[in-house]
């Protein structure tokens, strides 16, 4: 009787394959329904694990359920639908959700293929026939309306590994109040439509993310908070590689809660558009106890960019404070960095040269306590003045705009061609290295109502590399030796 009931446990507990349900591996038929139902069938059974075997199957939207690890096998895809009427909604349109679901897991070294242009095609199509209207002032289909690779919200203790994802039409995937996320070993490379974002984890906690390869055609890996109670906490990013048209580690722009306790780690970073890191927060929530070091970029627009604003004026400023950037080398080159993208970032609105690394804060909230240590950028340089002309002595012409989207060029020509910070307290420099590869009209480093700052171990080397610090409306300011620290009234 015992060995019975072992023999019966044991297939109880054997894999289901989707083909046993009607998945047809053709890539034409549509396997949505076969697929659910193996899902479905493991879900109210022993049996955890869904196979899906080498081939090809094409699907409209599959709902993930608690207790059930989905294993794609070698060589298989799950192809998205070319039409977006075989999407459901859940916050967004997405191929794989979730919704209030625990103990799942997306395996294997299979992938799931968007199929994001011919995707964007139907969408398009929609818009044409009046099904989709483009959002006013807009220029193409909102985010709400073009499906992601997968979308999982408030659920706990999942787990993606190995698997690839592919071509999506929007954001690729994106984790909504989760709990207890752990993405290892995942491949992303989704160039097919804009918006489309590698890793966004909006409002989550406890989130592990390592040995990712990211390449995507918008933020690499991004963080989001969105409700103002709400607030994303506890993440470690660790041993990455990022290719992005926008910016690779990104916090914000949503940023209604914050972000607390990160921890971003050993992370390669090329072709970057916009920043290699940029922090922001903007909409009143709060961003503080954050540490990001090992970076390596080549090929990126900027350095990073740590901002605090002011874009939700019916709440005070939030804060930003306690972020601590440490053994970083990058190279800013000139040109463009994202070369190669099918769809470029934008152009910016206003002529500047090659902007510095910065930190700027809000006149009535300044960012408190940031820390830079053993950190290397190498700059292209060549700032000329007949492309643009801001000298130190008219610092009160850059603007405050503390309402407009955060990025790295908001403010236009900038008067440093190393680092520039505006509305901090608190500012650690440690063992800062400056190297300008061509002749720059601007100094070095401009601190503009900067307070209690200190540089130790300052290098600044290169052609004109004008080693010397501005500083204006700052005090108790100290520089070590190699730095030279004039003012300006």
């Amino acid at each position: 009787m015992l060995a019975l009931l072992a023999i019966g446990l044991l297939r109880a507990s054997a894999p289901i394959d989707i083909r046993d349900f009607g998945a047809i591996a053709d890539g034409s038929t549509i396997c949505t329904k076969a697929i659910q139902r193996a899902i479905d069938r493991a879900a109210s059974s022993r049996s955890r694990f869904v196979v899906v075997p080498a081939g090809r199957y094409l699907s409209g939207t599959i709902h993930m359920r608690s207790h059930v690890e989905l294993r794609l096998e070698k060589g298989a895809v799950i192809l998205g639908s070319p039409r977006r009427k075989d999407y459901d909604h859940g916050v967004w349109y997405a191929l794989v959700m979730a919704v209030d679901a625990e103990d799942f897991a997306l395996t294997g070294s299979g992938t799931i293929d968007g199929q994001g242009e011919v995707v964007a095609k139907d969408v398009l199509h929609m818009v044409q026939a009046g099904e989709i209207k483009i959002p006013p002032k807009g220029w193409r289909p909102s985010e709400t309306e073009r499906p992601e690779v997968l979308e999982f919200t408030r659920c706990r203790h999942i787990r993606v590994e190995g698997v690839t994802l592919k071509h999506s039409t929007c954001w690729v995937q994106t984790y909504r109040s989760c709990v207890d996320l752990t993405i290892r070993n995942e491949t992303v490379d989704s160039k097919t439509y804009w918006n489309n974002d590698g890793i966004d984890v909006v409002d989550c906690q406890k989130v592990r993310i390592d040995g990712c390869h990211i390449d995507s055609n918008d933020d690499g890996i991004c963080l989001k908070s969105v409700g103002p109670k709400d607030i994303c906490e506890d993440v470690s990013i660790d041993d990455c590689d990022v290719r992005s048209s926008a910016s690779a580690i990104k916090f914000g722009t949503s940023s209604g809660g914050g972000f607390r306790h990160i921890r971003v780690k050993d992370i390669r970073v090329r072709d970057t558009f916009r920043s290699a890191v940029a922090l922001e927060s903007v909409d009143g929530g709060v961003l503080e106890d954050i540490l990001i070091e090992d970076i390596r970029a080549v090929h990126t627009g900027n350095a990073f960019f740590i901002r605090l604003g002011h874009r939700n004026t019916k709440i005070p400023p939030g804060k930003v404070r306690h972020v601590t950037l440490r053994d970083i080398d990058v190279e800013v080159p000139a040109g463009r960095p994202d070369f190669g993208y099918p769809f470029h970032g934008p152009q910016f609105l206003e002529p500047h040269n090659l902007e510095p690394a910065s930190i700027v804060g809000h006149r009535d909230a300044p960012i408190e306590d940031v820390t830079l240590e053993r950190i290397t950028i190498h700059f292209a340089g060549g700032g000329r003045p007949s492309i643009a002309f801001l000298p130190v002595s008219r610092l009160d012409k850059i603007p405050e705009r503390p309402t407009d989207y955060p990025e790295f060029t908001m403010f236009g020509e900038l008067p440093a061609w190393g680092l520039f910070t505006r509305h901090v307290v608190g500012l650690h420099v440690r063992d800062l290295h400056l190297v300008l590869e061509a002749k720059d009209y601007r100094p070095a480093i401009v601190l503009d109502e900067t307070s209690r700052a200190e540089f130790e171990g300052t290098h600044i080397s290169g052609k004109d590399p004008r080693p010397r610090a501005v500083s204006h409306r700052s005090k108790r300011i100290h520089v070590g030796k190699g730095l030279s620290l004039s003012r300006v009234k």
